[in-house]
């Protein structure tokens, strides 16, 4: 009988201290997730005549909606390369089919293909891929970026914004990539792959533009897209090595009604 009191008062001591494990690491988890110092630039090739794209940009929206405190930046770039089959995408645009193939050279992959999801330029995989894109983020969150940038919208006019932006942790190679984006978007498609649905997008790139950095502290005008306001859009800046193509580091900026001159 003694012999059985020992063995469940270690049997109970082992329980706590696996409790007590498990609590900590909880709390050492939450603290690895608050005290995040890395990023995440999250580029989704994708486009409404693709039958496989529409998983993939339900998971964007789903990690878009997650993300909203943390610094995960959601891009989605709709090639044109689907236009000829069946179906033209509304936001397509043959600079970002060119940035897709862009990847496929600074990653050595054969070729291009969608969905495909780039993250900080410098993995890839299949945009539906839910496990793999959440610990590709959860990586680069860890992990310190080498770069900062800084982005505020000074004025804006019906057809450019003045962009004011502060970098650090750039060499000559680095470019400060702009991207302008329409938050959310629907589409019936009427034929194609996907004709008869009804698509939903979030974080539309409707332009990207590069910007050379001549110092640490500048001043850019950036042109906007057709049919841009200022409160369903926002603009995604990120600091990219044009050699490797690995990005360093990324900020936001939102378009306020102060900074309007008057938008049409």
């Amino acid at each position: 009988m003694k012999s059985i009191k020992i063995l469940g008062l270690v049997a109970f001591l082992a329980i706590a201290a696996l409790a007590s494990t498990a609590f900590i690491n909880v709390k050492l988890l939450n603290k690895v997730n608050a005290d995040d110092k890395g990023f995440a630039v999250v580029e989704l090739f994708t486009s409404e005549g693709c039958s496989s794209c529409p998983p993939a940009d339900e998971l964007v929206a789903k990690i878009e909606k997650e993300s909203k405190n943390k610094p995960v930046y959601i891009l989605a770039f709709h090639v044109d390369y689907w236009d000829r089959l069946g179906w033209k995408d509304q936001f397509s645009n043959a600079d970002f089919s060119k940035r897709q193939r862009d990847y496929a050279h600074y990653l050595h992959i054969q070729g291009v293909y969608t969905p495909q999801i780039v993250v900080n330029g410098e993995t890839e995989f299949v945009g539906s891929q839910e496990g793999t894109l959440r610990d590709a983020i959860h990586t680069t969150l860890q992990r310190a970026a080498t770069a900062r940038v800084e982005l505020n919208v000074s004025t804006i006019d019906p057809k450019k914004a003045s962009l004011k932006y502060a970098v650090e942790g750039t060499d000559k190679n680095t470019v400060l990539q702009v991207a302008i984006l329409e938050k959310a978007a629907t589409s019936k498609v009427a034929s194609g792959e996907n004709g008869g649905k009804t698509l939903s997008h979030v974080q539309i790139v409707r332009k990207l533009q590069a910007v050379t950095l001549n110092a640490n502290n500048g001043t850019a005008t950036i042109a906007l897209p057709k049919g841009f306001d200022t409160k369903d859009w926002e603009i995604i800046g990120f600091l990219q090595n044009k050699i490797s193509g690995v990005v360093t580091g990324a900020g936001r900026a939102t378009f306020s009604n102060e900074a309007m001159a008057s938008v049409k």
